[in-house]
């Protein structure tokens, strides 16, 4: 069985990791956020890891958040959707989400737009980049980028502040260093050719966070190393 004090040594351990990988870059380590994926863990697991401090958790499923929002009360929570996003699922994000990584089309734009607007609020957003060869990677190829930024800069109820990528997954973590490279030198094109700032850049996960913090990460998404191995 997993106990609160393993999670307690896990999410130590992660910090003093980011913490130590700021440093050898001359990062602020302040300023990497570590969103703790919860994806099927359950909302007591949630609760014992804000009770240690950690307030960003991610979910990939649209659904699942749902019913978690309305299991944990805790003001303190800031959620974030990590997952491929349907536009029939925006209605469960819009007003109650921290952050959206992973918008990659115009329709998903629209329709967040159109909810948000309704509302009288702003949504901010990420853009998923898909910078791998995998067709199980989703996000929009780097050729389509600048179409779809502007349409998100154009939408009055959306706030875009950077991207998000998901390279293929290595055991060599080096081996993600070129997709994080990538991914910051696209954002910095990105903010010259439209003369704005994205200062967001979501990449990293248990396996190469450091690496992804090394070349700029401002979020990680971080699971395993926090909740232990997925069991099934």
């Amino acid at each position: 069985m997993f106990c609160a004090e393993e999670l307690k040594r896990n999410l130590e351990q992660v910090r003093q990791r980011i913490k130590s990988a700021a440093e050898r870059v001359g990062r602020n380590a302040d300023d990497i956020k570590l969103v703790a994926v919860s994806k099927t863990k359950p909302v007591e697991m949630i609760k014992d890891a804000l009770s240690l401090g950690q307030y960003d958790f991610g979910e990939n499923y649209a659904q699942e958040l749902r019913d978690k929002m309305a299991e944990i009360s805790d003001a303190r929570i800031r959620w974030h959707y990590i997952g491929s996003l349907q536009r029939n699922k925006v209605k469960y994000l819009v007003g109650k989400v921290a952050l959206i990584h992973s918008i990659d089309s115009v329709s998903l734009i629209e329709e967040i737009e159109k909810r948000a607007g309704s509302q009288g609020i702003k949504v901010p957003i990420l853009l998923e980049v898909k910078l791998s060869e995998e067709d199980s990677k989703s996000g929009i190829e780097p050729s389509g980028l600048v179409s779809l930024a502007e349409r998100a800069l154009g939408a009055k109820a959306i706030e875009l502040k950077g991207l998000m990528t998901m390279p293929p997954y290595f055991e060599d973590p080096e081996k993600a260093r070129p997709y994080y490279i990538r991914l910051r030198q696209i954002r910095d094109e990105l903010e010259k050719k439209l003369g704005v700032n994205l200062p967001e850049l979501s990449m990293g996960m248990s396996n190469d966070f450091e690496v992804a913090i090394e070349e700029g990460a401002s979020y990680i998404r971080v699971g395993t190393a926090i909740f232990g191995e997925r069991k099934g």
